[in-house]
């Protein structure tokens, strides 16, 4: 890890966005987005999330903020030991600073070099470079050995600072990776509740995997249908599931189930043989927002349903979180477009019409292209697969939706 990198993650943290961080750095915008990709790589977690037009730190980012806005300020103080100035911050590795240190600690290029297991010539060079970096000389050679300047004397708690603060950052993550090495993640949608198909999938497959696999841990993670094929490429996950049936060509995958949709509501707002056009205009509609499957659904029910100027008069309100819509459907006037069978399951259930066949909540299971995640793959579709008993139940309670004309 190199100093540069820290106080670039460091801007986009605080401004919110690469293009505000590279204003603020006067660095290129590619150049702050690949440096925190090689962050997020280092410290083998995300510290993003782009929510609308922002990137919003993580809760892991937030853990770090404290000890990155340290480092930065140890790096400030660093590049103003001699009063240099410097357009930029330079790329100068915490492993350089640290082999500056143990000079500091033995006395000599060359006793550092042994312990450290490097050449004493590579040694020297990187540390003539670092002072071409720094602008101001660190070290003074003599026949005894070498001592520190004023500068040096300076510069050394300052890179100590940065020696503790990377070894925090990385110690966690290697925690991290020790725990998780012989865990398999799966990244699933947003159930709609504790009834719902999916937490009756997840929760199937969580039991099922812990007695087929006891000392193999199973950890499940849910966000959105973009944040998972994100998460996929970055091999945050092993699989995730989708609610889409279709996923991008460079992952396999297996549809698992499809399940009907309806347009949920108050029972009074589907009286009187009101039409559905009625029904869509005379009342506020609550989606997921567009990264979601079940959000691409409602759409094309919306257009297939209405005229252009008439789905201009609609009110729709985004809400990604599926209970908080369930809420507004019971309490608040609300409609949306909700799998059926897991409405039924509710307590209180809201009324319901059964849109046409061609609306459904597809959920499919997809991983990378390589043998052991497919086996991987394969071994979660045979445990998520529901009893006889779970079937004959959904059966019962969709006997008597109304299904849409």
């Amino acid at each position: 890890m190199d100093i540069a990198t820290l106080t670039l993650v460091h801007a986009v943290l605080m401004e919110r966005g690469i293009r505000r961080a590279a204003k603020v750095t006067g660095r290129p915008p590619a150049s702050v987005s690949a440096a925190l990709k090689r962050m997020e790589a280092a410290i083998a977690v995300p510290l993003v999330r782009r929510e609308g037009g922002n990137l919003v730190p993580t809760l892991e980012a937030q853990r770090r903020l404290a000890d990155l806005a340290a480092a930065c300020a140890a790096i400030a103080d660093l590049l103003t030991v001699a009063n240099q100035t410097h357009e930029t911050v330079p790329a100068i590795s915490i492993g350089t600073l640290e082999r500056f240190l143990a000079i500091t600690r033995n006395g000599s290029i060359r006793a550092a070099a042994q312990q450290i297991g490097v050449g004493q010539p590579q040694l020297t060079r990187q540390i003539a470079d670092l002072e071409k970096s720094l602008g101001y000389t660190l070290l003074t050679r003599s026949a005894a050995g070498v001592a520190c300047t004023a500068n040096g004397l300076a510069a050394m708690p300052l890179a100590e600072t940065l020696s503790d603060i990377w070894a925090r950052l990385s110690r966690a993550s290697a925690d991290r990776f020790r725990r998780t090495a012989a865990t398999w993640r799966l990244g699933s949608v947003m159930p709609l509740g504790p009834e719902s198909e999916i937490a009756r999938m997840l929760a199937t497959l969580t039991a099922r995997w812990h007695r087929a696999r006891p000392r193999q841990p199973l950890f499940l993670s849910s966000t959105t249908a973009d944040e998972l094929i994100a998460g996929l490429k970055s091999r945050r996950f092993d699989a995730v599931l989708l609610d889409v049936a279709e996923f991008p060509s460079e992952f396999e995958g297996r549809l698992v189930s499809q399940g009907p949709l309806a347009l949920a509501g108050q029972p009074e707002m589907f009286a009187n043989g009101r039409t559905l056009a009625d029904v869509l205009l005379s009342n506020p509609i609550a989606v997921p927002s567009l990264r979601s499957g079940l959000r691409q659904q409602a759409t094309r029910f919306l257009e297939n349903t209405l005229s252009e100027a008439e789905r201009q008069r609609l009110t729709i309100t985004e809400v990604d979180s599926i209970p908080v819509i369930i809420n507004l459907v019971l309490n608040h006037g609300y409609l949306s477009v909700l799998p059926q069978s897991s409405l039924s399951r509710i307590r209180n259930a809201p009324a319901m019409i059964r849109l046409d066949q061609s609306y459904a909540q597809s959920l499919s299971l997809v991983w990378p292209k390589n043998a052991l995640s497919r086996q991987l793959g394969v071994a979660m579709l045979e445990m998520m697969r529901p009893d006889e008993s779970a079937d004959e139940e959904a059966e019962s309670l969709s006997a008597n939706i109304t299904p849409s004309s």
